[in-house]
């Protein structure tokens, strides 16, 4: 006879919420860390999937940098420099609200990048890398914030 502490254990792991890490982060901030020289936090994070239409564990990058040509052309620099770093558009075709967010995939993780002008989330974490952050002169202080979660499949249409 299986012992009642034994029953509540498994009932517990059973249904607990999946535990978010900071695992599919950890390329593409690297990326943002050393290819483009910036500051970046990463959080443990559950982000809402709309192609599941559930919460999945994942994780966040809040990052600040520096640009000398602007942060519209600098969003655009950014993209070519991740395509040129061999991450892939994910094969979703509606992986791409409005063209101002795009998202990635490396290896098993997606990840959501969205750049910004100004810092516009107003947690901790932003606030954070943006005190660390000495802009040199010269150059236009923007953010990014990306979202990474495991790869999925495209959704069924």
């Amino acid at each position: 006879m299986i012992d009642s502490m034994v029953i509540a254990a498994l009932l517990t792991l059973m249904l607990a919420r999946p535990v978010a890490d900071t695992a599919p982060c950890a390329v593409a901030a690297r990326f943002l860390r050393d290819e483009r020289h910036m500051i970046a936090e990463v959080e443990v994070d559950t982000i809402d999937d709309w192609r599941t239409r559930k919460k999945v564990p994942g994780c966040r990058i809040t990052a600040a940098g520096g640009t000398e040509i602007g942060v519209g052309r600098e969003a655009v620099r950014f993209y070519e420099l991740l395509r040129a770093a061999k991450w892939v558009r994910t094969p979703e075709p509606r992986d791409s609200p409005n063209e101002g967010s795009l998202r990635f995939r490396w290896e098993q993780a997606d990840c959501l990048f969205n750049i910004n002008a100004e810092a516009l989330l107003g947690t901790d974490a932003e606030q954070r890398v943006n005190d660390t952050l000495q802009v040199p002169a010269g150059q236009t202080r923007y953010q990014i914030f990306v979202m990474c979660m495991p790869a999925m499949p495209p959704a069924p249409r």
